[in-house]
């Protein structure tokens, strides 16, 4: 019997706060909501780190990032790390990456170079699709294309997106696997929306121009009574909420709905001969804010920005099922090598997820930030509805997500025994103080380097 083909989808910047299933909200994410009534839905899924590439290091190498190597944006694994890719290529698929990559150690859009592991006729990161535009349009991608009007004017349509073109091109490789349907196949489809330069056709901006999104109470928290260095940032960068606690912004609901419909596309070309031959996973590599506590973007680990959303669906899965046992990135590379036998180098963490229960109060995930906008690092484990937010530089924090889902009550003071028990964990993963002083030293180095330039 043909092993069964995978598609893993990855959005960006697209938080469970996002997707109608998870939020309960009208965003119109019809086609990953169909898709969740396929297969099961992990409700509290977590990324390994709420920044790109570290995110994407976790998921694709089964790696934290405090030993893989890239502690934040812009830094690639170590040489001796292989992704993904080259296990399952070795194993005998064939290996497709479409989209954004971000784990080249180079900027945001990548070098255009496609690595030995995946197929060189699919692979489209950023800097692909920008040798596609005239200098005219790069400079409208990156900041012209803010309203209706900018759209409108310049004749903006889907077929000028990356979204669209990574679905072209990947309508065009189950197209071409079709035919040659003997090699199972591992597809990844890696979007960039709705995380921004916000780009999309301008009937969807105009279905937000009206559209506020209720925030609730974690609107008001003033963030007194947390870290000061999530204060000067709140202050510094104002979120879109106003007084009635309503989020604000068009252009991120429009592309978090276009990329959607792309999925969608993609999915809808599937060959239904092989549909029940294939494994569909769809999630997200971090979050956003969205306003929450006055701040936004991501950059720290409360809810908003670290938990994810993760739908499996394949033959292993019962339909319309609804996991409540904590999950994290690592757990999809986990069952991705386990259902295919294929062996998992001995750093690699996370336990497949079809060996997960349904429910457990005992299963520890674990996620790390280390970039721009903290002081020190952070690092956050759950362990059933218990979260600690441990910080080297600021006072760690206790929250009970099923009592206070919003983190507005840090309770560390009232439990220690948790806090002691939550920190143990913690250093069985890590020691948190010994990898805040090696990415203190890395950017320190960095710095010096700098100041070399300039002399």
């Amino acid at each position: 019997m043909k092993k069964p083909n995978i598609i893993l989808i990855m959005t960006d910047t697209q938080a469970t706060n996002m997707v109608g299933c998870y939020s309960g909200k009208a965003l119109n994410t019809n086609n990953i909501d169909a898709l969740a009534k396929h297969g099961v839905r992990f409700n509290s899924a977590y990324t390994c780190s709420p920044v790109c590439t570290p995110a994407r290091a976790g998921l694709f190498t089964g790696i934290y990032s405090n030993q893989s190597g890239p502690w934040s944006n812009n830094i690639a694994p170590g040489k001796n790390i292989s992704t993904m890719g080259r296990y399952f290529k070795d194993a005998g698929y064939d290996t497709c990456y479409v989209g954004k990559w971000h784990l080249d150690g180079h900027d945001y859009y990548g070098t255009g170079v496609c690595p030995t592991e995946w197929n060189e006729d699919y692979w489209f990161d950023g800097a692909n699709y920008l040798a596609e535009l005239s200098d005219q349009q790069i400079a409208l991608w990156r900041n012209g294309l803010n309203s209706v009007e900018d759209l409108e004017k310049n004749r903006i349509d889907e077929t000028f997106t990356w979204a669209h073109r990574i679905s072209d091109r990947a309508i065009r490789y189950l197209d071409e696997k079709s035919s040659a349907a003997n090699q199972p196949f591992l597809m990844v489809l890696s979007y960039d929306e709705p995380h921004h330069p916000f780009t999309c056709p301008p009937d969807y901006l105009k279905k937000y121009q009206d559209f506020h999104y209720d925030l609730g109470p974690k609107a008001f928290d003033d963030l007194v009574y947390k870290p000061e260095h999530q204060r000067v940032g709140a202050d510094a960068m104002a979120s879109p909420v106003d007084e009635q606690g309503l989020y604000y912004h068009p252009l991120y609901f429009a592309c978090n709905d276009f990329v959607d419909d792309e999925i969608g596309r993609v999915i809808r070309h599937l060959d239904q001969g092989e549909i029940d031959n294939t494994w569909l996973i769809y999630t997200s590599d971090h979050g956003e804010m969205l306003g929450k506590f006055g701040m936004w973007w991501k950059c720290s680990l409360y809810e908003d920005s670290v938990r994810i959303p993760m739908i499996a669906a394949g033959p292993d899965f019962q339909r319309n099922r609804k996991y409540g046992t904590p999950v994290e990135l690592l757990d999809i590379h986990a069952f991705l090598y386990s259902i295919y036998n294929i062996e998992r180098p001995d750093e690699c963490r996370g336990i497949p997820l079809n060996e997960l229960p349904e429910a457990s109060g005992e299963r520890i995930v674990f996620s790390e930030y280390h970039g721009h906008g903290t002081r020190g690092s952070a690092f956050m484990v759950r362990r059933g509805n218990w979260k600690l937010i441990y910080y080297t530089q600021a006072p760690n924090q206790l929250f009970n997500l099923e009592l206070d889902p919003d983190e507005l009550h840090d309770v560390s003071a009232d439990h220690p025994d948790i806090m002691a028990e939550l920190t143990t964990e913690l250093q069985k993963i890590c020691n948190p103080e010994e990898v805040d002083t090696e990415v203190q030293d890395l950017i320190d180095s960095q710095l010096r380097a700098i100041s070399e330039l300039d002399k």
